[in-house]
């Protein structure tokens, strides 16, 4: 079973910049997907960006030029890189990783809010 935590999350006003991190508690070398996902409040979750273990990088339209994705094999890290933040972006963030012998694993989660 493997575990995640993620960390970096806090207050932060419009325009500033926040770095989320996730640690695994196993090797990350050979997890195919690693995403990072939100959810604001009475909203549903939604993918925010997802990176390969090739390095292929996905982001959401809402995010593109503002969020950075990358991971740490070495660290069993995951990162999301957050730059000129929106009183939209507030939500809490999860950490996904799989498939890991078919499962696929989330976070607790770790809140983000951005003030206007």
């Amino acid at each position: 079973q493997v575990q995640l935590v993620e960390s970096g999350g806090g207050l932060v006003q419009a325009g500033g910049s926040l770095r989320l991190s996730c640690a695994a508690s196993g090797s990350i070398v050979s997890i195919n997907r690693m995403g990072w996902y939100r959810q604001a409040p009475g909203k549903q979750r939604e993918l925010v960006a997802a990176i390969s273990s090739g390095g292929s990088r996905n982001y959401a339209d809402f995010v593109k030029g503002r969020f950075t994705i990358s991971r740490d094999n070495a660290k069993n890290t995951l990162y999301l890189q957050m730059n000129s933040l929106k009183s939209e972006d507030t939500a809490v963030y999860y950490c996904n990783i799989g498939p890991v012998s078919g499962m696929y694993y989330w976070g607790k989660g770790t809140l983000v809010t951005v003030s206007s």
